[in-house]
């Protein structure tokens, strides 16, 4: 267990994304003590998920945060659009939702974790790195992290792991999971924006090209998908050929692509999508990517953390109200309560990936799919993409 430093709680969360401080909040807010440890110095890092959804704006409307919100730097999304060389079509209209907020906040990630812990009552230990996973008795008791002041041992009756798809905890357990295939990669890098460019989410099916580009204000955030393993291609036919692919594909870029200058401006997101077969341990429990890799189709995956949390923080406040910390078989009602939303929206983007992605990743001249025309052109449809995007199929509440 190491000899270092030693922090008791009633909780240990491993992650400081999305999913870990919004527990971290709301257990802080029934008494309970959570201590977070979080890996990096700052959450200042690039190419992160940055929607916001409706359920996720109702929710911090609940815990009477929303005001906060609206005065960061943000951008609102109320439909989302993809276009094809046979034109722009609309598949998804927020504002036909019956929700408080029936739009996407585009807000960079940093400044949403910083809100939430300045007005969390809880301890955030930054640069703690997990090194081991603690057990007693075949149960869970902590975790030791790796420190800049040396290693520390976070002795807790739970631990939840939020540590996202690469989960040190998860690895630790030996959990098993369920592996889906992803046909695609994404390749993440920036580029200037301009006053006259698209504003929100831009969105380009070309033959052999799939673009996303989401609007930061003054540059773009750039996910160039492209097709499983097909990053060493790309990377061997050069980075003009690179450069010039974007410039064909989305031609109000073209007079900026030289801003790349070398590849190690651009990096890779290796899609990948599992979920594991149980999410619980004695002592600890598993939400967000840790239990469900997610695919980036739809932008769900922070909404989907964000719901686990919310059940998580109902099972563990009402245990610790009684005086005791959760059992495994109360643990075990998160997963039951949380599987079928996963699992629902994991075959949603599986029949997305292969309806749509992959198609438009072979190279020949490609037309929208029928579902798409179909929604585009009668918009009362939009409303049910709009709803599995930004609710989600069991939205929870504080």
């Amino acid at each position: 267990m190491g000899s270092g430093m030693v922090v008791k709680a009633d909780v240990c969360i491993v992650g400081g994304g999305p999913a870990g401080l919004v527990l971290a909040l709301l257990l802080g807010r029934r008494g309970v003590g959570a201590v977070v440890l979080e890996r990096h110095a700052t959450f200042l890092r690039d190419f992160r998920g940055d929607t916001v959804h409706p359920s996720t704006l109702q929710l911090m409307d609940e815990l009477g945060l929303y005001d906060d919100l609206v005065r960061l730097p943000h951008r609102v999304v109320r439909q989302l659009q993809v276009t094809y060389a046979t034109g722009t079509y609309r598949p998804v209209d927020f504002e036909r939702l019956r929700t408080p907020h029936p739009y996407v906040m585009m807000l960079p990630q940093w400044d949403f974790l910083e809100l939430l812990v300045s007005r969390g009552d809880f301890a955030l230990r930054r640069e703690a790195e997990v090194i081991a996973v603690n057990r007693r008795d075949r149960r869970v008791v902590g975790v030791t992290a790796g420190t800049t002041q040396g290693p520390v041992e976070v002795v807790a009756p739970l631990t939840v792991a939020c540590d996202g798809r690469d989960s040190t905890v998860r690895r630790e357990l030996g959990l098993r999971s369920k592996v889906f295939g992803a046909p695609i990669d994404v390749l993440w890098f920036r580029l200037s924006r301009r006053p006259a460019d698209p504003e929100g989410l831009a969105g380009r099916i070309d033959e052999g090209r799939l673009f996303v580009g989401i609007d930061r204000g003054d540059y773009w955030q750039i996910g160039w998908v492209v097709p499983k393993g097909g990053e060493a291609q790309l990377r061997a036919a050069g980075l003009p050929a690179f450069r010039a692919g974007i410039a064909d594909s989305v031609p109000y870029l073209a007079d900026r692509v030289s801003e790349i200058e070398g590849w190690e401006q651009v990096h890779t997101l290796t899609v990948r999508m599992d979920r594991l077969y149980r999410w619980h341990v004695p002592g600890a429990l598993l939400i967000g990517d840790a239990a469900h890799a997610m695919s980036p189709v739809g932008g769900v995956g922070i909404n989907l953390a964000i719901q686990d949390a919310v059940a998580a923080a109902r099972v563990i406040g009402d245990a610790f109200a009684s005086g005791r910390p959760p059992t495994e078989r109360e643990l075990a009602t998160v997963q039951r309560r949380r599987a079928l939303p996963t699992a629902g929206t994991q075959l949603l983007q599986r029949a997305l990936q292969r309806a749509v992605l992959a198609p438009a990743l072979t190279g020949r001249p490609l037309s929208p799919p029928l579902p798409l025309r179909l929604l585009d052109r009668y918009p009362p449809l939009r409303t049910l993409p709009a709803r599995l995007i930004g609710v989600g199929l069991r939205p929870e509440h504080v």
